[in-house]
């Protein structure tokens, strides 16, 4: 019990910090609604993200989380600093020199590279589309050296203070689109993000300093360099799926009409709120924790964790989900509908929500699931999975493009059946690996989530329907009032229904506000 009061506990800090970041993302893109609406331009700037953003999640999301963390949690766990700073002194070298390496490349190749995230762009628009992934491949660079600090910080369970970093990185891109916006366009955006990403860096790096100065160094025969080279293969390729993925999305969606990348991002944006908040913020907490678990020798007390941390995925996000989905439309009208921004963009940005809401709690869940495998260092099944995820995306993708007429919905929808196979995939191979997964209590969570869930939506769809008889909707005030009446009736009734299910995760959801100090993790 103490092992969930703190994990939860920590949970708890982490998803305030993510919460604030993630605001803040929302004021940005409501800023860049305001200042230039949904356009070609701001296709191009979507656009230009996706392939540095992929060479992101290749090398930091999946190296750093399914490799480095793991191992060095491990020496951490034995009592071996020293070793473990000679390691990441070691991957620290290798990471800037191939990420300075693949900037530069970017840089010099750019137009070749545009097909891969733009097919369909001629043109004025192509040519903005080269010259902003010009000033993203610096961005990422900095980007991924503050992923590393973020993995170093987690490595000793410090999870506020990283989580200032994207915090100042929205701050900087929101201040550049009303400061340079109107003068330079998204060009004048894309300087914003660069600042932000140096910031974001500038936060992570005093706590590396101050606890690698002096240990850390290069040590290229260190043994736990090998084994995190070995890790990180199969990790590479299974954390960056999804980002691939939705990079050939955003691709086919380029051939769509004007605005469907736009509202894509739009959707996966405000899907990454519960996501980011709740589900990411689980996995940072659960991956140290169940590395030294195993490190020690606690298998039942890992396995606990894991099903602990899955339950309560599923019990947060499955009621996401259906909320988003029944105010999808007063969500987005609320957030972006502003400026340039009109009802035909939020009614457009509102689809692809829809299709997105299908899959998010398994997509939850993977955030979840992939932190199990890292912990075990058993990372070769996920490039079995990843696999099947690409052909599923991909045949889905042109599918659903060919034999329905939801455009860009229909992207968004394969993207979220891509998941719940992936989801799947993940908790079979699981099984085979350590026996029981505690799968009548994650059933039983899914089927309690759903059946309360069914109540929720219906409280939300009657409040949001009802506030417009007595509140102008027209104005953001009225909008406020529609959006934030609807959810606190779902959460209210939602946790009613939870109560009388007798849902056990009721208990985990109170311990990540209460202040209630318990063990960091000797109990």
């Amino acid at each position: 019990m103490n092992r969930t009061r703190t994990v939860a506990r920590d949970a708890g800090i982490v998803m305030l910090l993510i919460l604030a970041s993630r605001l803040l993302g929302f004021f940005r893109e409501r800023a860049i609604a305001d200042v230039f609406g949904v356009s070609q331009a701001t296709d191009a700037f979507r656009s230009a993200f996706l392939l540095p953003d992929f060479m992101y999640f290749l090398l930091i999301a999946g190296g750093l989380n399914a490799a480095f963390v793991p191992v060095f949690s491990e020496y951490l766990a034995k009592g071996e600093e020293e070793s473990a700073w000679r390691l990441a002194g070691t991957f620290l070298g290798i990471i800037m020199l191939v990420l300075l390496s693949m900037a530069a490349l970017g840089m010099i190749f750019t137009e070749a590279f545009t097909p891969l995230v733009a097919y369909g762009y001629r043109g004025e628009q192509r040519e903005l589309l080269v010259r902003l992934m010009r000033y993203m491949f610096p961005a990422v660079f900095f980007t991924a050296m503050a992923g590393v600090g973020m993995g170093v910080h987690r490595a000793y369970q410090s999870f506020a203070i990283p989580m200032w970093g994207p915090i100042a990185y929205n701050a900087a891109i929101i201040a550049s689109i009303y400061a340079l916006g109107h003068r330079f366009g998204v060009v004048g955006m894309a300087w914003g993000t660069v600042a932000g990403a140096v910031l974001n860096f500038a936060v992570q790096l005093p706590f590396v300093l101050k606890k690698g100065l002096g240990k850390a160094k290069i040590d290229l025969a260190h043994p736990g360099l090998r084994r995190v080279l070995r890790l990180m293969g199969p990790a590479v390729v299974s954390l960056s799926i999804y980002q691939f993925n939705f990079t050939l999305n955003s691709n086919l969606a380029s051939g769509l009409p004007e605005g469907a990348p736009t509202a894509l991002r739009i959707g996966q944006t405000i899907v990454q709120l519960p996501l980011g908040v709740f589900a990411m913020a689980i996995g940072m907490v659960l991956l140290p924790t169940l590395s030294r678990l195993i490190a020690r020798g606690e298998t039942e007390a890992f396995r606990e964790s894991f099903s602990q941390g899955l339950r309560a995925v599923y019990f947060v996000m499955i009621t996401s989900a259906v909320g988003l989905a029944v105010l999808r439309e007063p969500l987005i009208r609320l957030l972006f509908e502003t400026g340039e921004f009109n009802a035909d963009d939020t009614r457009l940005s509102a689809f692809a929500l829809l299709f997105f809401t299908v899959g998010i709690w398994a997509q939850a869940a993977i955030q979840v699931l992939t932190q199990v495998y890292y912990s075990l260092q058993e990372t070769g099944a996920l490039v079995r999975v990843s696999a099947v995820a690409v052909a599923v995306n991909a045949v889905l993708s042109f599918l659903l493009l060919r034999i329905t007429p939801w455009g860009h919905g229909a992207l968004a929808l394969a993207l979220s059946l891509t998941s719940i196979v992936n989801m799947l995939n993940y908790l079979y191979l699981l099984r085979k690996k350590i026996g029981s997964i505690d799968g009548r209590r994650l059933l039983r969570t899914v089927a309690k989530s759903l059946a309360a869930s069914s109540v929720m939506a219906a409280a939300v769809w009657g409040v949001a329907a009802a506030v417009p008889l007595w509140v102008d909707t027209g104005r953001v005030a009225g909008q406020l009032v529609q959006v934030g009446a609807a959810i606190a009736a779902g959460a209210a009734v939602y946790l009613l229904a939870a109560r009388t299910l007798r849902m056990e995760e009721l208990a985990f959801a109170r311990a990540l506000v209460t202040r209630d100090r318990a063990p960091s993790r000797a109990d």
